[in-house]
Formats: C-alpha cells, structure tokens, sequence
C-alpha cells in the first residue's frame, strides 16, 4: 500500500492552489508531494512580476518533469491532478506509473474534438493572437471569476485571483487546442492501453473552463480499454472545486476510489 500521493497542478496557478488537500491528506498520515512544473517553483507574486521563464513550457516537458520526479520515489504514488494536471495525469499512467490516478477537471487529450463555448470563452485570452504562442499570458479578473470563480461572488473570486492566479504558458494552451490536427501531439493517449493504473475522471457540473460533457467525452474515449475507469461528477462544482466550499467531498471520493479503483460508467 502506497503511503504518498502526487498532486499535479494545472495552468494559471502553483502548487499553492493544492493547500487545502495537501494539508487534508497530511492529516491522514499521507505523504503528499506538490511539485511545481519547471520554472513554476516561486512564490506567485514573484511569478506575476516576471513570468519569462515559464513562457516556452509545453506539455511534453512538464510530463518529462513529473515522470522523472514519480520514478525516483520508493513505491507508485496516487497521482491527482487538476485541469492541465488531469492530462498530465492521464498522460503519466499511460506510461505506466503511479498506483492509480484522479484527474479533476481534465483538460482534453487529443481526440476530443468538440469543445463546448464556455470552454472556448474561458481559453480565448490565451489562444485569440498566434503571437502569445511563445508567451505567458494572464487572466484578469473578470475573465478569472467566468473561468475559475463563476459560483463565488465577486469579492470571493477577487481573493482567490489574488492569492493563486498567475500567468500561464500560452504554449502550453495552442498544443492542446491544435491537438487533433497534430499527428504528433504531445497530449496523445493510448485510449486501448489494457495495463495503465486504475484511472478516475472527476468532472464539475458548473465548471466552465471543463464542463461535465467534455469529461464524460473523455471518460468515452477508454472504452476499448481493459484497464479500470471510473466517472463522477458533482453537479455543484465549479473550476475552482479544489478550494470551493465543499472540496472536502472531493478530497474524500478521489483518496477512497483511489485506495480501492473499481470501475464506475458515467
């Protein structure tokens, strides 16, 4: 039995915005690790003042990071992971690491080819100039609240902005949206793949950067697989659900299904 869990964090944010599952998991007797992608591992407020170094990331090298990080560990950790997070995840139990994997909120892997407006809406500040290809762009704070804050009032989305939004790697966001026209996507998963870790797709029914249809897309995807998938979602989660009034739910589902995977259709 793994005793350590590996919480990946997604765009626009560090793994500060883990804090309250971290802390959640310690309480358990867990072994949590949090690692930032490559070049993330500052203090927001340092990130905001100077995003340049994360502006070239991609998926590949942020996989490349975690893969390196997961090996080194004494046993197969729970592998989580939120929004880009999610399809790293998806992306490292394809390569065979991990005991079993949650991804909340996953950003798509190539073969979806549909994506719902609200998701378009909350991507457009990223992907509405090919010239922020090789830059890190952020959200302000009105796009952030339609993105992250969409079930929190105004005064409520504006401290979560200001504690844990930072920019994000707009190279990062061009990948996964040409994905499908890309025959060497860096976000490709083997959809058949019969001996990956147990995987778990969490979607958030309000949630408007990943809306409910897209992860159950997803979840579609892994029906010629072999290997454990299981669905759920909370209709009252938004993009935020990992610190939204009620994550403890969250929390809770991802470690018990973790610890014992069974397959759950969506």
């Amino acid at each position: 039995m793994t005793d350590t869990i590996v919480l990946i964090h997604g765009a626009w944010m560090t793994p500060r915005s883990w804090e309250p599952f971290r802390e959640f998991y310690e309480a358990s007797g867990y072994h949590v690790l949090t690692p930032a992608w490559p070049h993330l591992d500052a203090e927001v407020e340092d990130l905001r003042r100077d995003p340049s170094a994360m502006a070239g990331l991609g998926v590949q090298e942020i996989v490349d990071h975690y893969e390196t990080l997961i090996k080194q560990l004494d046993t197969p950790p729970i592998i989580m992971g939120h929004s880009f997070g999610g399809l790293f995840t998806q992306l490292l139990l394809d390569g065979g690491l991990g005991r079993a994997g949650v991804a909340i909120d996953s950003a798509p892997p190539k073969g979806i080819w549909f994506l719902p407006p609200s998701a378009l809406r909350s991507a457009f500040p990223a992907l509405d100039n090919p010239l922020n290809y090789g830059k890190a762009k952020g959200l302000t704070p009105k796009q952030f609240r339609y993105a992250f804050g969409n079930l929190l009032s105004e005064e409520e989305s504006n401290k979560v902005f200001e504690t844990y939004a930072i920019p994000g790697p707009d190279r990062l966001l061009f990948q996964a949206a040409l994905a499908n026209v890309n025959p060497r996507s860096e976000a490709k998963v083997n959809f058949k793949n019969n001996d990956r870790p147990p995987l778990l797709l969490i979607a958030g029914g309000k949630d408007h950067v990943v809306p409910a249809s897209l992860t159950k897309t997803n979840f579609g995807l892994y029906h010629r697989s072999k290997a454990i998938t299981a669905y759920k979602e909370f209709p009252d989660r938004s993009h935020w659900t990992c610190g939204q009034d009620g994550w403890e739910k969250v929390a809770d589902f991802a470690l018990d299904w973790a610890l014992n995977p069974k397959a759950i259709p969506a």
